[in-house]
């Protein structure tokens, strides 16, 4: 309890946790936003694959964006985000499902990345994937058809891309930061990601205007620093605090994220199994086994092709 005339204790939700997205509101502003951070699930994703380092780091940004866009869904469903260029990584994709499920991969063009990171230009997003679209699609399920909006790649870095989607699609004013960044301790070394979107909210006749306090915030949010996002020593919170203490700043009860994957033996068996026998066995190896590698979580599996139908009816038998 604190004593006569002493400040109230600020008390932070978001204290010492990992793996999360939380909405925020600046009080009284028409100003709102949400900030992420990963970090066993930033390492589970990217540890996955054998992605050279500046690719890592752009699929752990697209995991990040897919966290803060996504967990703004009203509905049940999932955020599917995916830039398709003609760089040396051609496809980049993460989505996110409603309960804080999230996963992302990436191709690589490996003889054209080799180029380019030889000719000293493998970083950032435009240099990555290219030129080509970024398509953001919500996928409600069966009953519900898909909805996808596009946007040209445009920036240098992905949340540049991201705020010309934003301009571009939704006219809606926003700003994003990504980060990712390996961190170093005792017990060796571990991807961390972490990010923050802030948005203006249109103005109504309740409102006004709401220009000047977009641009207030908006200043405020270009002095957050990368190494705020991803510091295990400093919380979501207390980066919210450092930013929009002087207006205040109201969190919302947080997302808690794990990584999602939807392979299991018994779908990829399904789908196997849905293919005319001749192209299943185009598809065996010289030892007979049709292997399977999932994008996403990097998993084989390895199937007989005539026991496949049964697999497909009998359900996952687990192993690989």
């Amino acid at each position: 309890m604190s004593g006569a005339g002493q400040p109230a204790p600020i008390i932070d939700p978001l204290s010492g946790r990992d793996d999360m997205v939380a909405a925020f509101q600046l009080e009284g502003r028409p100003v709102r936003g949400r900030i992420a951070r990963l970090g066993a699930v930033a390492d589970d994703i990217l540890a996955a694959h054998d992605y050279p380092e500046t690719v890592a780091r752009l699929v752990g940004e697209a995991a990040i964006l897919a966290a803060l866009i996504g967990d703004a869904l009203k509905f049940d469903g999932r955020l599917i985000i995916q830039a398709s260029g003609d760089g040396p990584v051609p496809l980049l994709v993460a989505d996110y499902e409603t309960g804080g499920q999230v996963r992302a991969y990436a191709k690589v063009d490996r003889a054209a990345f080799d180029a380019l990171d030889a000719a000293g230009g493998a970083k950032g997003a435009a240099a990555l994937l290219g030129g080509g679209n970024l398509a953001m699609t919500i996928d409600q399920g069966a009953n519900f058809d898909l909805y996808q909006s596009l946007a040209p790649i445009e920036g240098a870095e992905l949340s540049d891309v991201a705020e010309r989607y934003f301009e571009r699609s939704e006219q809606v004013p926003t700003r994003v930061r990504l980060t990712v960044a390996e961190n170093h301790t005792a017990a060796g070394r571990a991807w961390r990601a972490g990010g923050a979107l802030l948005q203006q909210v249109a103005g109504d006749d309740a409102r006004g205007d709401t220009q000047e306090e977009w641009e207030n915030a908006r200043l405020l949010f270009e002095t957050l620093e990368p190494v705020e996002l991803v510091d295990p020593l400093l919380s979501a919170g207390a980066v919210l605090f450092r930013l929009f203490h002087e207006d205040g700043v109201r969190i919302f009860p947080a997302t808690r994220l794990a990584k999602r994957c939807t392979c299991t033996r018994a779908s990829v068996a399904r789908v196997l199994a849905s293919f005319p026998r001749a192209e299943v066995d185009d598809l065996a190896e010289p030892d007979g086994l049709v292997r399977v590698t999932c994008e996403y979580c990097n998993k084989d599996f390895r199937f007989v092709p005539d026991a496949l139908t049964s697999e497909a009816r009998d359900g996952d038998t687990g192993g690989s």
